[in-house]
């Protein structure tokens, strides 16, 4: 790959490695070199997240070192990297990680309760000349709350106050959040896996989910759904994109971004991030209906078989979103 290292023999390892070498071999000032402040990249690195957005390497220190001291024995365990790009355009990946984790320290989740943890990160990155120039990052954090034993509400409610009440309260990302960025996805094949996946979510939530997911789904479907939840069949996906929907009826749907990987012995894969943009104006897994203003940013990962889609995991923050709607309803 042109301009990166000649230790990482493509895109997925470049990312396992820089991973590895931050997180567990406790390196966490290598990401001054591995996030753009450079001439060359012209803007400090971009990270969104559903609670908002920082700039450089500098934050991501400091949130890599607070996250380290929470769960000191924390794995991240890279399942995947989607991944699209090539040398004139750039690369991009989008990074699927299953973290296991203690919660032994007191801090942001409450009292220690030794609970172990499981929870799951997608990290898209958008890189270049070895670095890593713009990032968008969805973590499961109503899987790590639950298994606590905090219902995602009441962390946003407390959250809320713990920041000075909804006055004070820190704003989570939205479509109105200013972002500084150059970052233009490569050039991708008409007709890719990625493309027919993005398809398949826009019709599930703007035309048909029940047709639409008993057409392009395997019977024997898994889905691993935001809170740490894993359901089966055809049944349990219609159920979850119905009750989503069903909460932020008008909403709109948007695909953000596409990415794919077809390789030799492996499942066709995709990525896309997608976003739902309007009013809770509908009762379901979000209460009764509230009339806040909602931005749900969510990163999907799927694996096809040959009868259909075989793997799908959905990734959001529930937290942030019960924030959003007790911001307006206190």
């Amino acid at each position: 790959m042109k301009g990166f290292d000649n230790q990482f023999k493509d895109l997925p390892d470049y990312i396992l490695k820089i991973t590895y070498q931050i997180w567990e071999n406790n390196d966490v000032e290598a990401i001054n070199e591995y996030y753009a402040d450079t001439p060359e990249v012209t803007l400090p690195t971009p990270t969104r997240s559903p609670s908002g957005v920082i700039y450089g390497a500098d934050p991501v220190i400091k949130s890599t070192r607070e996250s380290k001291k929470l769960f000191p024995d924390r794995t991240l365990l890279g399942e995947d990297v989607i991944w699209t790009g090539n040398d004139e355009e750039g690369y991009f990946s989008s990074h699927r990680i299953l973290s296991t984790s203690t919660h032994n320290q007191d801090g942001m989740y409450g009292k220690p309760t030794g609970k172990k943890l499981y929870y799951r990160t997608i990290a898209d990155c958008a890189c270049m000349n070895n670095q890593v120039y713009d990032e968008w990052l969805v973590r499961d954090q109503g899987a790590i709350v639950r298994q606590i034993g905090i219902d995602p509400k009441h962390y946003a409610n407390d959250l809320i106050m713990k920041e000075g009440g909804p006055e004070k309260s820190t704003k989570p990302f939205d479509e109105n959040t200013p972002i500084k960025s150059i970052y233009k996805s490569p050039v991708l094949p008409s007709g890719n896996i990625g493309e027919n996946y993005s398809n398949i979510l826009s019709s599930i939530m703007n035309v048909n989910p029940e047709k639409t997911i008993n057409d392009n789904y395997d019977r024997s479907i898994q889905q691993y759904q935001p809170g740490g939840q894993i359901h089966y069949g055809k049944d349990e996906a219609i159920k979850f994109w119905n009750a989503l929907r069903s909460s932020f009826p008008n909403a709109l749907f948007t695909i953000e971004h596409i990415a794919f990987t077809e390789e030799k012995a492996q499942p066709k894969k995709a990525a896309v991030r997608w976003s739902l943009v309007g009013k809770h104006e509908g009762a379901g897994i979000f209460g009764n209906p509230s009339n806040a203003k909602i931005y749900v940013m969510g990163i999907n990962h799927v694996e096809f078989g040959p009868r259909g889609i075989k793997n799908e995991w959905v990734l959001y923050d529930e937290t942030m979103i019960w924030k959003q709607i007790l911001l307006k309803t206190g």
